[in-house]
């Protein structure tokens, strides 16, 4: 495979977590692997690869004692906390979706590929080094950002586009100058009290947190206007090796979870400009991980569109101008903080 190429992971095994009347449910994955069927760019998804992080790689984010836990449920039936149910095949597939980044960092960096997408269950940004919760067992983008560290890159960004903010991802590397974290989110949604304008990090790590807290209702001209001028922006200051995006699709207009607008031209404009940006700064290295999503008609037709951006060579896509948003105050006040002109 040269390096021109995209890699979409995903197994069999992750339909085997969860429970049917949980949202974050297998129908998710069973929609997005129907929709790679009957696309063109099925030859991209491997579905058989067998690389479950280690131990010693899922510790680099969280606490010896949680993981021991979590291995002790293998095989079980039980809830991690309440709104976490897991099923006697989410060990495995926790494990798996850990090692799924581990190994597409290790093929970006390598060369092998120039892009991808982790299709995994369950989601990971809401993980914390000592806790599950928020339907996430292990925290798979900051594990991925950990063996990326491992290996000697310097910058990373991670932006995370969920309606839900990654409050995992952001305790992760809150102190930590080498990752720069973007998250665009509903304001004060999940987790309540989470993820709010003044939290900026801490140590050497300050200022390399960016949270952009929205208001219910917004609609792809919000993302897209502060993409292009708060996000774009700061990664062109920051100048990452790496781009890893945590890519939940809650925010799309059809989510029984979430309160936002977005449609699938909205995540497609996304898509398009994080490739963009990756062109840009980084060689084109740039990963997806899957997070939330829980209408999955529209979960599939959300992901298709990004691996549509990702597989495209060259990217050809237009981007669309962004108007100004109705979201007004917060492009200004991210702005003032992070001395954005």
């Amino acid at each position: 495979m040269t390096k021109s190429h995209s890699l979409f992971l995903s197994h069999p095994c992750f339909l085997e977590h969860g429970v049917l009347d949980h949202p974050e449910n297998v129908e998710r994955l069973k929609a997005i692997l129907a929709a790679f069927e009957a696309s063109h760019h099925r030859s991209l998804l491997n579905l058989s690869l067998d690389s479950p992080a280690t131990v010693e790689e899922i510790a680099r984010i969280h606490d010896p004692a949680y993981i021991e836990f979590i291995e002790s449920l293998r095989g079980k039936a039980s809830n991690l906390i309440s709104e976490t149910p897991l099923s006697p095949g989410s060990v495995k597939a926790a494990f798996l979706a850990a090692g799924y980044g581990v190994e597409l960092v290790k093929r970006v960096l390598g060369g092998d590929i120039r892009n991808g997408f982790a299709l995994v269950r369950p989601p990971g940004h809401h993980a914390r080094p000592g806790k599950g919760m928020g339907f996430c067992v292990f925290n798979n983008i900051a594990i991925a950002a950990r063996q990326a560290l491992a290996m000697g890159i310097k910058r990373i960004l991670i932006f995370d586009w969920d309606v839900h903010h990654g409050n995992g991802t952001q305790e992760s590397f809150y102190e930590d100058e080498r990752v720069l974290f973007i998250d665009i989110h509903q304001d004060n949604l999940f987790p309540v009290g989470s993820g709010f304008l003044s939290e900026t990090g801490k140590g050497k790590g300050k200022g390399f947190t960016v949270n952009i807290p929205l208001p219910k209702g917004c609609r792809d001209r919000d993302y897209l206007y502060l993409f292009d001028r708060v996000v774009k922006p700061l990664t062109l200051q920051y100048q990452p090796e790496l781009i890893l995006v945590s890519a939940g699709f809650d925010a799309h207009e059809s989510d029984p979870l979430g309160m936002m607008q977005v449609t699938t031209s909205g995540f497609e404009q996304l898509a398009i400009r994080v490739r963009a940006l990756a062109e840009a700064v980084c060689q084109g290295k740039l990963l997806l991980f899957l997070e939330g999503g829980y209408d999955p008609f529209f979960l599939a037709k959300n992901v298709m569109a990004c691996v549509n951006v990702l597989a495209s060579e060259p990217l050809s896509l237009p981007v669309k101008e962004a108007s100004s948003p109705e979201s007004d105050g917060v492009e200004a006040r991210v702005k003032e903080i992070y001395a954005l002109r």
